[in-house]
């Protein structure tokens, strides 16, 4: 046999069993009729026979599914469930059905013979695949699965039996919103199977800005005042009342202190009573008369205790249960008495009132020297007095009716020093400027009257601050119906020269003296320099406890 027929004699071969096998391979490798193969799954759809359209819709159910799963969150302690859908989850592969349809009928003619071969052995299935919008899980996180953030509590503070206990604080927690959102779509691209299933997210300790071992270091008197009272019942239930309020506030290094704020509203819900206040250059009832007391006491105490002031008003007239240039008024939304915790610990503030006794105590961590000496001196560099009287109507007096309601007060220009001994050596320090109006004699004056002739005469004087005006009209009546005798113009209860007390008594006669002005222990701490009045060298309008009267102030 020649070397051609050695070769060809193969291909003919060859020809003939692919000539014999053609049917077969025909009948196994057919092109695309437009519908998937038997035995084909997307997820577990079986979408045997089905067109590309009815298996999308058919798939799109299974999603529908998915989006529904629940999926648990973990936050700390705590657990959220949402839906996959409402974490952003969706369907990544959607190029899974063009797959499925290819799956024996395109390709080259062997690639789809060995196809359609293994599914008349084995079904085929396309898994479907997730993941998740980052934005919508964050949307989620944010709005959520914030509210099962805590706040860390800072320790406390308890005093019974004149010892301190520690509360202490509570650990709180924040979520890690970025890493949360990763945690998210990381288990949606990789282990979410369109079921249910759990996600941890990230979660950080927020911790107590202090710890109990600071809180234990108040044990320390810082400073401490005392003032007395004794007056009618509605005052004395003010002071003991703004004491209550003020009493157990701890304070954190650099953390400030509005005194107004801690006790205000001032009304009967709030527990106090109608008591003398300043108003317009008057002592009137208004709730909450006397609380200025509390807020002087308070400042005291600060001024020793050397933390930082950072607002004081002095009264718009003298009080008598301080020396000039140691008051501090208060009124709702007018003034305050704003301090700072300027120390390395925190502080306390102790309060109390109790059997004609004010006092306020600040509790801390002494850090200056044991021999510092410190000394608070109230300096008066003017006093003037006001001329005449001032009258006030009554309508609800008939004419006839002049009774006093307000001693004559002695205006001042007062300076509040510090002094400090160290090593010996002494400094002088301003620590504030005050100016007390003077005020007049005040009458009221009875006005009801039938008479206009009489009423005109009445007002008139009253405008003009004219006392023998307004007698000669009540002389003038002829027959005037009164409610109370009229009075003569009665002697000041004090010496025009001396500062009367411009509250209601502060004792009874058989009491202790109002204000003992006892000198500041040697061995207390010192004090801060308050706010200097404003730039007219005016302190503020004095305020009333009620925000809808103007220009008056607690007593």
């Amino acid at each position: 046999m020649n070397k051609w027929n050695k070769v060809v004699l193969p291909a003919v071969v060859l020809t003939a069993v692919l000539a014999a096998g053609g049917s077969i391979l025909s009948a196994n490798a057919e092109q695309s009729d437009g519908t998937i193969n038997k035995g084909v799954y997307i997820g577990d759809v079986d979408v045997s026979g089905m067109t590309k359209d009815q298996a999308e819709e058919a798939v799109k159910g299974e999603v529908a599914k998915m989006e529904s799963a629940s999926i648990t969150l973990q936050v700390g302690t705590d657990t959220a469930t949402a839906t996959a859908g409402e974490l952003g989850a969706k369907w990544a592969n959607t190029d899974v059905v063009e797959q499925a349809l290819e799956l024996g009928k395109a390709g080259n003619l062997i690639k789809r013979y060995k196809e359609n071969k293994d599914l008349q052995h084995e079904p085929a299935k396309f898994e479907l695949e997730y993941t998740a919008d980052a934005s919508t899980a964050r949307n989620y996180v944010e709005t959520k699965c914030k509210v099962f953030e805590k706040e860390a509590q800072e320790g406390s503070l308890t005093r019974e039996n004149g010892e301190f206990e520690v509360v202490p604080g509570v650990i709180g927690q924040k979520i890690n919103v970025e890493d949360s959102v990763y945690a998210i779509t990381n288990y949606m691209n990789s282990d979410f199977k369109g079921e249910s299933g759990t996600v941890t997210l990230s979660v950080n300790q927020d911790k107590p800005k202090f710890s109990d071992e600071e809180l234990s270091k108040v044990e320390d008197v810082l400073g401490t005042y005392t003032t007395y009272y004794g007056s009618t019942t509605g005052r004395n239930q003010n002071v003991e009342r703004g004491a209550e309020l003020l009493n157990g506030h701890l304070l954190y290094p650099g953390e400030s202190f509005s005194v107004t704020d801690a006790v205000v509203p001032f009304n009967a819900e709030n527990g106090y009573e109608m008591a003398p206040s300043y108003e317009s250059g008057r002592v009137v009832d208004s709730y909450g008369g006397g609380i200025c007391q509390v807020s002087t006491t308070l400042y005291n105490a600060l001024l020793l205790a050397e933390l930082d002031v950072t607002e004081r008003s002095n009264h718009t007239m003298i009080v008598t249960y301080v020396e000039p240039s140691m008051d501090a008024a208060i009124a709702e939304g007018l003034m305050d008495l704003v301090f700072v915790n300027n120390t390395d610990a925190p502080i306390y503030l102790a309060g109390s009132a109790y059997g004609g006794e004010l006092t306020f105590t600040i509790y801390g961590h002494e850090t200056r020297p044991a021999d510092r000496v410190l000394e608070y001196v109230s300096e008066t560099v003017k006093t003037f007095s006001a001329e005449g009287v001032a009258l006030y109507a009554n309508p609800n007096q008939n004419v006839g009716y002049l009774q006093q309601t307000q001693s004559a007060l002695t205006g001042k220009e007062a300076k509040l020093w510090k002094y400090v001994t160290e090593n010996g050596e002494t400094t002088k320090t301003q620590v504030n400027s005050s100016y007390y109006q003077a005020a007049p004699l005040g009458y009221e004056v009875g006005t009801a009257t039938a008479d206009p002739n009489q009423a005109a005469a009445i007002s008139n004087a009253i405008a003009a601050n004219d006392l023998n005006a307004v007698q000669a009209a009540i002389s003038g009546a002829a027959s005037t119906p009164q409610t109370q005798p009229a009075s003569e113009p009665q002697t000041p209860s004090t010496d025009p020269n001396q500062t009367p007390t411009t509250d209601a008594p502060q004792t009874e006669p058989n009491q202790t003296p109002s204000d003992p002005q006892t000198p500041p222990d040697p061995n207390q701490p010192p004090v801060t320099e308050a706010p200097q009045p404003d730039a007219n060298g005016q302190p503020p309008i004095e305020a009333p406890t009620d925000p809808n009267t103007a220009n008056g102030a607690a007593q």
